[in-house]
């Protein structure tokens, strides 16, 4: 009979004794390094000034509770300004629009049409009550006044004498007599003449003014001034009128007497008209 042999287990063979300086690494890791961070406290930083730098995509965007409010007033403004910016820049290219549309408008009638003034001129005058050599202080003189109105140099524009107006004659600046400017409609290359009755009161004269028209009279040339402002309006066609404007003549004449029918003399009239505005009626 045949026996059955086993293998028996070699013998471990004993651990080797550690060297010393792997006992003193050991040793000091296990001195050094700490068992669990939650055994020691946070590290305390010596006091001064650090700068800390934070990515881009880790700053927060959304504002602290207590800020909510001012940031959404802050966040907001800009767009109130871009919209008063635009409604700002739209107002004023508009109204831009309109000047320059008015002043192509002026300057397209008046080549059309190349509105003049009217000329005037004084034909004759009939002087009551205004004698030099008068023993009274104060005198109170009527004078009718034949005026003579010229739209001829106007081919194309006519003129509508509004009610309200005031003529008046006056000599070395003292006022003799004043009236109305009656109201009427001129065509275009038309002469109109009318009469119109002046009156004054309480007009007087110094010593000098009454030698000095005594010696006028004497020579038969007494200058005077005959003054008119009127509210025209200028008629261009059947729809486009001006807004009425004052026109303004002076007329500077000479006249061979103070008493009954005179003849005057014209030495020139200035016309003044001053600016106006063109609307649709």
């Amino acid at each position: 009979m045949v026996d059955r042999v086993h293998p028996m287990p070699s013998p471990s063979h004993p651990a080797s004794p550690p060297s010393p300086g792997q006992e003193d690494a050991a040793a000091a890791a296990t001195e050094t390094t700490p068992l669990h961070p939650a055994f020691h406290g946070p590290p305390v930083a010596p006091p001064g000034m650090y700068i800390v730098q934070i990515p881009k995509d880790q700053v927060l965007r959304v504002p602290p509770p207590d800020r909510a409010r001012r940031y959404r007033t802050l966040a907001g403004r800009p767009a109130r300004q871009r919209r008063l910016r635009r409604a700002c820049f739209g107002t004023c290219g508009a109204v831009l629009l309109l000047i320059l549309a008015a002043a192509a408008f002026v300057g397209a009638v008046y080549l059309v049409f190349r509105p003049r003034a009217p000329a005037f001129s004084v034909s004759s005058l009939s002087i009551r009550g205004l004698d030099a050599s008068s023993a009274q202080s104060q005198l109170s003189p009527v004078l009718d006044v034949a005026v003579r109105a010229d739209n001829g140099a106007n081919r194309k524009v006519g003129v509508h004498y509004r009610g309200g107006g005031e003529v008046y004659v006056s000599y070395a600046g003292t006022r003799l007599a004043a009236g109305a400017w009656p109201a009427f409609r001129q065509a275009p290359r038309n002469v109109t003449a009318f009469s119109t009755t002046l009156s004054g009161t309480g007009v007087s004269f110094n010593d000098e003014q009454r030698k000095q028209l005594a010696a006028e009279q004497a020579a038969r040339a007494v200058p005077m001034t005959v003054e008119a402002r009127v509210p025209v309006r200028l008629l261009f066609g059947k729809v486009l009128r001006t807004w009425t404007v004052d026109v303004k003549a002076t007329c500077e004449i000479t006249v061979d007497r103070l008493s009954g029918e005179a003849a005057a003399a014209n030495r020139g009239c200035r016309v003044k008209v001053k600016p106006f505005l063109w609307w649709w009626w």
